[in-house]
This record gives C-alpha cells, structure tokens and sequence, in this order.
C-alpha cells in the first residue's frame, strides 16, 4: 500500500523532503560514529540523508522500497541507491550505523518485530542506530500510506525483541517541514 504511494507520488515527495534541514538530528547520530564509519540509510526516501552522510565522509549504503525513489535517490546522491524492502536486510554486524528516518512507520506492527531484529543484526556491536515513527499509538492508513505510530511505551514495549538494543536517547520534536504540525518520536540506540 505504502509502496505504490511512493511509486506514484514519488517527485512530489520527492520535491517536498529533499531540502529539509535535518542537521539537529544528524548530530546526535553522528556524534556516536567513529570516522570513516559504514553507514545504512534504510528507507532512504529522496536520498537527502545517505547524501548528508557521504558529504561527511561516512561510508553509505542505501536502499529503499520503492523503484521510483530508488531512481531519483540515486540521481540526488550519485550513490548506488538499491531497491528492496526491510524483510531483505540479510547483512550481519556491517555497519557501525543505521538511519531509519520515518521509514519503520511504514512497517505493519505485526511485522515490526522480525524487522527490528534483522536491523539489529545487520549493526555492530558499539553501533548507533537512529530511528523516528510519527507521534501516537497504534495504526492508520492516510491517504493511500500505512502508518504504525509509536510513543515512548509502545516503542519500549517493541525493543523487547531486540534485547542487546539500548536506548541512548528518546525525545519528541515538531515536523521540519514548512506547514506540518505533526509530532515525531525519535530514539538514538546503542547495539551491546
């Protein structure tokens, strides 16, 4: 459902993320990664962040769901931007961090769990993992988007299946982007 939003609303979406200044957030991810450190945008929308970090110095990976974002991500950043889904995370202990920005809230909260664990998986013990659902509980669908909202007690209660994941940090923040007033959960986790 999620997918064939962004398969044909992907330039408007596109249009709309690209130039959002996420730089607060990048901050408290990046201040945990070594230099140099391997790096996977999962969900990667327009490319904003996987670009973000390469200009960094970080070694990035990203992919996305959606063919249509795939091709302009990969226009964006000129990085191999490949397509496929959360389910297909195979990678075990490669990467010194992961960036889920608004991307597991498109995740149905059945199979949040099995995802949250091939993420954890795929990072390195003393990684940093950064991830944001929309504030609130439970599930909705909004013009042709699934989403799975998350508070701070529903977010706990889902780390429960990745017991070697800490949080580090947890906070709200107001959309960045002009005109929206929704709320954000956003979580710095550590992999023990």
């Amino acid at each position: 459902m999620s997918n064939d939003y962004y398969q044909h609303h992907a330039q408007t979406f596109f249009d709309g993320t690209v130039n959002v200044d996420m730089s607060s957030l990048y901050e408290s991810f990046t201040r945990h990664l070594p230099p140099g450190a391997r790096v996977l945008d999962a969900g990667c929308g327009s490319g904003r962040d996987a670009k973000a970090f390469h200009e960094m110095g970080y070694q990035v990976e990203a992919f996305d769901a959606s063919s249509e974002m795939v091709a302009l991500a990969r226009k964006h950043t000129g990085l191999p931007v490949q397509q496929k889904t959360f389910a297909e995370v195979a990678a075990q202990q490669m990467y010194d961090g992961i960036w889920c920005c608004a991307s597991l809230l498109h995740v149905p909260a059945s199979e949040l769990p099995e995802v949250m664990q091939k993420l954890a998986h795929a990072l390195k013990p003393g990684g940093v993992w950064y991830v944001s659902f929309k504030y609130g509980d439970g599930e909705r669908e909004k013009d042709g988007r699934r989403f799975t909202d998350m508070n701070e007690a529903s977010f706990k209660a889902l780390l429960q299946c990745v017991p070697e994941i800490k949080i580090t940090e947890l906070w709200t923040t107001e959309d960045k982007r002009p005109g929206r007033d929704e709320m954000w959960l956003n979580a710095v986790l550590d992999k023990r």
